[in-house]
């Protein structure tokens, strides 16, 4: 069953499960997501800052672009626990012969690098969510001030509950330039969020 098919009480009862997963990565994704909802929400509003056409066209992109972002951060809360799910897979190969023991390494090594880019894919993402929120800010109904506030702080949480994951899985990567990429990836998609 897909994490986020289930209700809220039994998603969050999966959180605060002994399991490891859900965990980080995915809260990450799902804060994420409703940032990303609720400023589709307040840019899908009939009613804009001064009611301009070009308010109402500027609301209406940023809605379609929150909207791709939100599909993809839902998908991202169980791709992240998959990926956890790889990792423990890979490590659990057997290691009884040198041809084992490169095949385990191969593994971990593949699995540590779909660990370390779907996180990664979540910051980036809402990071483009949080860009947005400029838009519906700037266009949108002014009695939702807050509804952008609260956005704008779950989406911030998804991009620092994100770099967590990436910082702690690029250090078992063992290609230096898929590393460095990362890396710079992420120092840039933080900047960028502020």
């Amino acid at each position: 069953m897909f994490l986020t098919s289930r209700s809220v009480t039994s998603l969050l009862d999966a959180f605060a499960s002994s399991d490891p997963t859900p965990g980080g990565g995915s809260a990450a994704a799902l804060a994420g997501a409703m940032g990303a909802s609720l400023l589709a929400m307040v840019a899908g509003m009939p009613k804009t800052k001064t009611g301009a056409p070009e308010s109402r066209a500027a609301l209406d992109a940023a809605r379609g672009r929150l909207m791709s972002a939100r599909a993809t951060l839902i998908d991202l809360v169980d791709r992240d626990s998959a990926a956890y799910d790889l990792v423990v897979s890979a490590y659990r190969r057997p290691k009884g012969t040198d041809a084992e023991k490169a095949e385990r390494k191969d593994a971990i090594q593949q699995a540590m690098r779909v660990a370390t880019e779907v996180p990664l894919e979540t910051a980036t993402t809402c990071a483009a969510a949080l860009a947005d929120a400029a838009v519906v800010a700037e266009h949108g109904n002014p009695n939702a001030a807050s509804d952008v506030g609260t956005a704008m702080a779950l989406l911030k949480a998804g991009i620092r509950g994100a770099e967590l994951n990436v910082e702690i899985n690029v250090g078992s990567l063992s290609d230096a330039g898929l590393v460095s990429k990362v890396r710079a990836t992420l120092a840039a998609v933080t900047k960028a969020a502020g």
